[in-house]
């Protein structure tokens, strides 16, 4: 399963952890998903959809 709202297209995105004496190490920012049951044309699928797209009621099931 790729890590890829099916809505909106959200994916990860990089960016560094810092620590306390500023060095700086690549990490990646996961999007928040969630595996939903989605009436999508008549039938009933499971798509994964990140939390922004559940909040704004996107995927109603």
């Amino acid at each position: 399963m790729s890590r890829v709202c099916s809505i909106c297209g959200k994916g990860p995105m990089v960016g560094n952890t810092v620590s306390h004496s500023i060095r700086r190490v690549g990490r990646r920012f996961l999007p928040n998903l969630h595996r939903v049951q989605v009436e999508v044309s008549g039938r009933v699928q499971r798509l994964s959809v990140c939390g922004k797209c559940l909040k704004k009621l996107k995927a109603t099931a």
